[in-house]
Order: C-alpha cells, then sequence, then structure tokens
C-alpha cells in the first residue's frame, strides 16, 4: 500500500528539464503533472473541482526558439467546452490560490503587477487561454521575443475567465528558466 501511495505521488507530478530537440537549437523545460486537491503535496492543485477534477493532467513547455521564447499549454480531463483563462505567474502554487501571486509581466509598472490595461495584455503576459475540447482537453501556447526574468516565473494558474483576470481555478508550479540575456 505505501509504495502504490509513494508511486502515485511520484506520477503526481514528473519535472524535467532537457535541452531541445536535435539540432534545433532550442533549450526547453518540460513540466508534467496530475491535479490534486490542495491538502495533498503536489506541484499541481486544483481549487474548483468541477472545472479541474482531481487526476486531470497538465504539462506546460518552455523554448528558448531564435529570437523569443515559446510557452505551450496542454491539458487532459477538464471540464469539456469550459473556456479558460491560463497565464504565467510569478510565484509558485500554494494551498490558498493566491499564493501563485500575481500574473508575470515583461514590462513593469512600479506597482507590482500592474492592473493597468497598457500592461495587463498577451503582449506583456503570457496568455494562455483555450476552451476544452467535448474529450476535456486543451491547448495553448504564446510566443514572445523577450524572456523570464530570473526567478519572476514560477506557475501557470488556469482561471474561471479568459482575458485578463478570473478567480483562480488551478495551479501548476512550473521551473521556467530565463533566457540567456534577459
Amino acid at each position: 500500500m505505501v509504495a502504490g501511495i509513494l508511486t502515485a505521488a511520484a506520477a503526481a507530478a514528473v519535472l524535467a528539464a532537457s535541452g531541445g530537440a536535435a539540432g534545433d537549437g532550442a533549450d526547453c523545460v518540460r513540466a508534467e503533472g496530475r491535479f490534486t486537491p490542495p491538502k495533498a503535496p503536489s506541484p499541481a492543485l486544483t481549487y474548483d473541482r468541477n472545472l479541474v477534477p482531481p487526476g486531470a493532467r497538465i504539462q506546460v513547455t518552455q523554448r528558448h526558439e531564435k529570437g523569443g521564447t515559446r510557452v505551450t499549454l496542454r491539458v487532459r480531463g477538464v471540464k469539456p467546452g469550459f473556456a479558460f483563462g491560463a497565464h504565467v505567474h510569478q510565484k509558485p502554487c500554494g494551498v490558498d490560490p493566491a499564493a501563485a501571486g500575481g500574473h508575470y509581466q515583461h514590462r513593469q509598472d512600479p506597482v507590482q503587477p500592474s492592473e493597468n490595461p497598457a500592461y495587463v495584455n498577451p503582449d506583456n503576459e503570457v496568455w494562455l487561454d483555450f476552451t476544452a475540447q467535448p474529450d476535456g482537453s486543451g491547448k495553448a501556447s504564446a510566443v514572445h521575443s523577450w524572456g523570464f526574468r530570473p526567478g519572476e516565473a514560477a506557475s501557470v494558474v488556469l482561471h474561471r475567465e479568459q482575458g485578463g483576470a478570473g478567480d483562480r481555478v488551478a495551479c501548476f508550479t512550473v521551473p521556467f528558466e530565463p533566457r540567456a540575456g534577459s
């Protein structure tokens, strides 16, 4: 029984950083997890079990490509047909949905994070909004000419609404890497 619990815990989150595909010159971070209720230790936490049931899966990939950074999100097992907002956030996930801090913003206002529309937009933040397919899967990708500053991007939060705001329904801690020169 204990071995089964440990195996399930290990399967709950697989985090790996590796080089990009042979010959593409891209650095890659890939993180995968299964959502658990916030009482269980996990990098993938669900705060709304109706939208993101325990056991739903998430994968986030970050690639440093020529002149930019691509972040890709894939999910399975979420509520079919639901339109989720999703953004990169500043801090790791925690039991309290607010633990992930605000959205990562490339250009910064003196008040962090800013709620000013000049800063809260898909050009200045990583927006990964998606609508779940009938089978509960979804995917999104964002490409920017900039990379993350060291230590300032640490999670992807799924929101109840698309766009710049909305209640947090799930969170996934990701070991994002800054791009050289960022």
